[in-house]
């Protein structure tokens, strides 16, 4: 999950128009907030956004895949890759990293499913 330090400044210019972000190494690829929110990953050179209900058909209509951390393991997250065009085009990846954000936001606003226990 690399991420040459070229692609990262490149991604990290291209989402000036969204203001001020930062990256974080995670796990070999990096991580992408806006005011602390994650809303994307850098991995293998490859700029994932957070998707959900909100934003998801964009990226299926274009042909896009979801992020998988481990090609041996069928796992996969709620981030999608982004189009080339989109990357290269710095307001229309404004308008999808604002999507992320939302969708990061109604992750955060989701009440978490609790385990059953055998007491409960």
């Amino acid at each position: 999950m690399a991420v040459s330090e070229s692609f990262k400044k490149y991604v990290v210019d291209q989402l000036g128009k969204l203001g001020y972000v930062t990256v974080k190494k995670m796990f070999g690829g990096v991580s992408i907030y806006y005011e602390g929110l994650i809303f994307g990953i850098l991995a293998n050179d490859v700029l994932y956004f957070k998707v959900d209900d909100s934003n998801k058909t964009d990226y299926v209509m274009a042909g896009m895949q979801p992020f998988k951390p481990f090609d041996d393991k069928p796992t996969v997250m709620p981030y999608y890759e982004v189009p080339v065009d989109i990357l290269e085009n710095r307001e229309r990846l404004a308008e999808w990293a604002i999507k992320a954000l939302f969708a990061s936001r109604n992750n955060l606003s989701k009440p978490k499913k609790r385990k059953r226990t055998l007491e409960s």
